[in-house]
């Protein structure tokens, strides 16, 4: 049942779960030898009790087409991916490395400037960005920290390294989903929870009401904790209701919302107004204040950035932080960690080509069969051309679209994301490719989840994990050193 694909024997591909020889990766041999003696039958009953689980509990997702948006049950694959944690710890820090340099560069660029000023990073790739917001200039939030929550995507290599594919620091979504993955896993595999030390992810929803708590500017015992979401028409809503009911937050929409004279933030309710400390926004920042940012906004809360600045609400992510969240300016994250912090990054970034750098232009329109080409401004998996997968259309359109506008694309090599065994349409086991996105958080400390939400390409040899894109989802789990064997 277990395929080992060439690719994987010769080290061309680096499996999560299986060695080149076959055997299982430390800390995994509990898990592969329960795949290995589950039977055809056994393992179709699991694939259908864990898909009538997600759908009972009404785990969804939103995605858009063009003529309608489609509700789906959450794609979850029945095998977990593994990972030891000595190897997780490591990565932790690394992460939270990341997002305090990141951090301390949003801080600069909005108050003193002096990364533009001695030329690390070039003044116009950040002032001219669409995520600048003047109006978030010369102001500092609580701690010194404009993104709050963040998640970076990793990925692993053929060799066994990781990388961050990119940073995530507007609205990053995705962690109800690990959340209930390994909810509804613990009902499907009891067994296996049972015989192994899997490090739990249950603890997020506490970091994440810590953290939101320490931004509150009332020193009160239990601050007004909004999540303020677009609706139910966003492809996100689940997860924003979600989020809301784990933490006691009530959910709202800019209408329940006003600020009042007295520059603070009230909420509506039937018993009457009361006063809002945070708000976890999940909108974007030019749709938050139809006042300040775009008129024509009927998401957001006209005057909300004005009460920000006078200290009366705290906001995360604070608004302007998306200038952190381009994709060119990703390609700047080492020089920023060393500029901040004076160490090397912890985690490497995939080599990335700028096409606004006429040189790196050159290569990429050399070699765009060979490239990832991505739009630096889309999420979603939107707008990607992987090369050596595209028709020669597809490439002279694109070629076409980077020679009319250079800035808004970045070029990376193709890699072999790793692999690990996913269930196919077919009911076998076979690799496919993954990649990992953890959450960290930070205002008065830094937290990271134990994990992430693990995403799977669900079509053979398709490099693309998005769920918008036909992708699907795994358990994370990060075993204790010394289990699974």
């Amino acid at each position: 049942m277990i395929q080992v694909t060439g690719d994987i024997a010769a080290g061309r591909i680096f499996d999560e779960l299986i060695q080149a020889d076959g055997s299982a990766r430390p800390g995994a041999d509990s898990l592969l030898k329960f795949f290995q003696e589950l039977s055809p039958d056994v393992l179709a009953e699991k694939v259908a009790a864990l898909d009538a689980m997600i759908k009972s509990q009404g785990i969804s997702f939103l995605v858009y087409s063009d003529s309608t948006n489609i509700d789906r049950s959450w794609p979850l694959d029945l095998v977990p991916r593994v990972m030891r944690e000595s190897e997780w710890r490591q990565t932790e820090i690394g992460l939270k490395q990341r997002l305090k340099a990141l951090n301390m560069f949003l801080n600069d660029v909005y108050n003193e400037q002096a990364i533009l000023k001695d030329g690390v990073v070039p003044e116009d790739l950040v002032l001219n960005s669409p995520h600048y917001i003047s109006m978030a200039a010369n102001f500092k939030p609580p701690f010194e920290t404009w993104a709050h929550i963040c998640g970076s995507d990793l990925v692993r290599d053929h060799t066994g390294q990781l990388f961050v594919l990119e940073d995530n620091l507007r609205v990053p979504s995705g962690v109800s989903y690990m959340l209930e993955n390994r909810s509804v896993m613990k009902q499907v595999y009891p067994e296996l929870f049972r015989h192994q030390q899997i490090l739990p992810v249950s603890q997020y929803a506490s970091d994440l009401l810590d953290m939101l708590n320490a931004l509150s500017p009332r020193p009160v015992d239990h601050p007004v904790i909004v999540v303020l979401t677009p609706g139910i028409f966003n492809s996100a809503y689940f997860e924003h209701s979600y989020l809301a009911q784990q933490i006691g937050a009530e959910l709202v929409q800019g209408s329940d919302l006003f600020v009042d004279s007295d520059d603070c933030v009230y909420m509506k309710a039937v018993e009457g107004v009361s006063r809002v400390d945070v708000i976890y926004r999940r909108i974007d920042d030019t749709f938050m204040d139809p006042e300040s940012l775009n008129p024509e906004s009927t998401l957001g809360v006209p005057g909300l950035m004005r009460a920000w600045r006078a200290g009366k609400v705290a906001i995360a992510n604070a608004p302007g932080s998306g200038v952190a969240d381009d994709k060119v300016l990703y390609a700047y994250v080492p020089e920023i960690i060393q500029y901040y912090l004076g160490e090397d990054a912890l985690l490497s970034n995939v080599p990335t080509y700028l096409c606004s750098d006429p040189e790196h232009r050159a290569y990429v329109l050399d070699h765009l069969d060979e490239l990832v080409v991505k739009p630096a401004d889309a999420s979603g998996g939107y707008g990607i051309l992987v090369g050596p997968h595209a028709t020669d259309e597809e490439l002279v359109s694109r070629r076409a679209e980077i020679l009319d506008n250079p800035r808004v694309w970045i070029a990376q090599p193709t890699l072999a994301l790793s692999t690990t065994l996913t269930v196919t349409d077919d009911g076998d086991l076979a690799p496919r490719h993954v990649d990992l996105r953890p959450f960290v958080l930070q205002s008065s400390d830094q937290w990271c989840s134990t994990g992430g939400l693990c995403r799977v390409a669900l079509k053979e040899g398709s490099l693309v994990v998005n769920s918008s894109q036909g992708g699907g989802s795994k358990d994370f789990w990060v075993i204790a050193d010394g289990e699974g064997r």
